[in-house]
């Protein structure tokens, strides 16, 4: 049986599809957009990470440390931290022990038109893992996945399978760009979203609107003409989020974002409108 790495659960999210649902944060993400907003969700491992608020740098951390040249997350530093600032990112279920957990507001996710959604980082870099929830789940409560599209399609195409909703970003569609702002080729992800438009799984289209990337006319055209050609039930446009920078240093890294976080993205809704495109500002 497979296990998997959670990093967050979110209980009563109304911005994860239909209705109200239990939002399920897996480990691992193949790209590393410029923007993101959860670091902590990058790595496909247990993490140890650290607040570098109220840190009193009394060095406890450092003297229990075993591994100076490469964190293995044995957690003795988060057990003699004075204040708590220290703890571990990424849980290890089985599929019996998340089935139960998410499973405890079935009736109330079903009553309010929900359900279960899976996402990251980036669900399908756990895909034995998800198809397995996703069985165990079936029936019960109504499943959705938030995905990048940068998965083998293979794999890509057992998940469609066994879920019930799909939210599938489009970033960048220019493909220089596309490797420059998120560090992959977007082929495999348009290759992929025309496998899901063919699948008759319902999905929508989520865009981040980042300034000066993937908020020009230019990317956002190109993306209305892709949903219009395919069977997508509309677009979700989500504004950069300001706060994405603040986490980054607690996986002690630096936030360099290669635009303007500072201008406000332009949410040009009238693009998407023009073509009969249904569309919703999250």
């Amino acid at each position: 049986m497979n296990t998997g790495i959670v990093f967050s659960i979110e209980e009563f999210s109304v911005y994860d599809g239909p209705g109200i649902r239990t939002t399920v944060f897996l480990k691992g993400c193949p790209m590393r957009c410029n923007w993101c907003h959860n670091p902590e969700g990058l790595e496909a491992r247990i993490q140890v990470v650290k607040s570098p608020n109220g840190c009193l740098h009394c060095g406890a951390c450092e003297a229990v440390c075993e591994h100076k040249d490469g964190c293995i997350a044995c957690g003795k530093c988060i057990a003699v931290c004075p204040r708590n600032l220290i703890r571990f990112s990424g849980t290890r279920y089985t599929v019996p022990e998340l089935t139960e957990r998410l499973l405890k507001n079935a009736d109330y996710l079903r009553q309010a038109g929900g359900g279960v959604t899976f996402s990251g980082g980036e669900c399908l870099m756990q895909a034995d893992f998800l198809m397995e929830m996703a069985a165990s789940l079936k029936g019960k409560v109504h499943i959705a996945i938030q995905t990048c599209g940068y998965a083998p399609t293979e794999k890509f195409l057992k998940v469609l399978s066994v879920v019930d909703y799909v939210m599938y970003d489009l970033k960048v569609m220019d493909r220089a760009l596309a490797v420059r702002y998120t560090g992959c080729d977007n082929r495999l992800i348009l290759e992929n979203f025309q496998k899901l438009s063919e699948s008759g799984v319902p999905f929508v289209v989520r865009v981040p609107l980042i300034p000066g990337v993937t908020d020009t006319v230019e990317n956002l055209s190109e993306i209305a003409e892709r949903v219009q050609q395919s069977a997508a039930l509309g677009v979700e446009l989500l504004p950069y989020n300001k706060m994405a920078g603040s986490k980054y240093a607690l996986i002690g890294k630096a936030y360099d974002p290669l635009f303007d976080e500072k201008r406000e993205p332009n949410i040009d809704t009238a693009i998407f409108c023009e073509k009969g495109i249904a569309v919703k500002v999250m």
